[in-house]
């Protein structure tokens, strides 16, 4: 299963760059050398490494949770066993440009901003299984809601956390960009794939106030 296949090396990269601070410099999405140095590979790496353990672990449990489900279920259905299999592979490698666009364009001549980790790719993971079942339950900060509602929830507070950085009234070290970014390509790519999945969301969550 490629899920499974993204895992082992998401786990075993980040293992080896948390005990390596070297090669984690190196492999990390750092714009400024993606555009000065020509270092591309970095738009791609960097998914795959997290900068500690919890992060990692959350983010290979949201993908262990959402990936086999689109992998082996509903991209059959939708395009059938091998196209299936190979537009998931699109899926979550355009999320890692997709997620990182922005960043890199605002920070390509800043040497002091970097980031790493998968929640680019995973969020456009979560927002395709979304679209495809907006009913299904998902457990938001440990609360079990229907997946529309989670996903609607998670855009706006995204968005509402880009807005408050950018004027300087909020700081993490969260890049809720590639949440955020990362998540609308999973809504764009099922659409853009299966338009008539935009009328079966509509009418799944329409169900529910009927």
């Amino acid at each position: 299963m490629i899920t499974y296949v993204f895992l082992a090396i998401i786990i075993v990269f980040s293992v080896y760059c948390l005990n390596d601070r070297q090669a984690m410099y190196k492999y990390l999405f750092h714009p400024y050398s993606i555009h000065h140095n020509k270092e591309h590979y970095r738009f791609l790496t960097h998914a795959f490494i997290h900068g500690d353990f919890l992060h990692l672990a959350f983010n290979a449990l949201a993908l262990y949770s959402f990936g086999p489900a689109l992998e082996d279920y509903f991209f059959p259905q939708l395009f059938g066993e091998k196209l299936g299999k190979v537009y998931f592979i699109l899926l979550f490698t355009g999320g890692i440009y997709a997620a990182s666009a922005t960043e890199y364009y605002r920070n390509k001549n800043n040497p002091d901003y970097s980031s790493l980790g998968a929640s680019g790719a995973i969020s456009s993971i979560i927002f395709c299984y979304i679209m495809v079942s907006p009913l299904s339950r998902i457990s938001l900060f440990f609360f079990p809601m229907q997946g529309w509602i989670a996903g609607v929830l998670l855009l706006v507070v995204s968005y509402y956390l880009i807005q408050r950085k950018k004027t300087g009234s909020y700081s993490d070290t969260i890049s809720h960009e590639s949440h955020y970014w990362g998540a609308l390509f999973g809504v764009a790519f099922i659409l853009l794939l299966k338009p008539a999945m935009l009328k079966h969301f509509i009418s799944q969550v329409a169900g529910v106030f009927n």
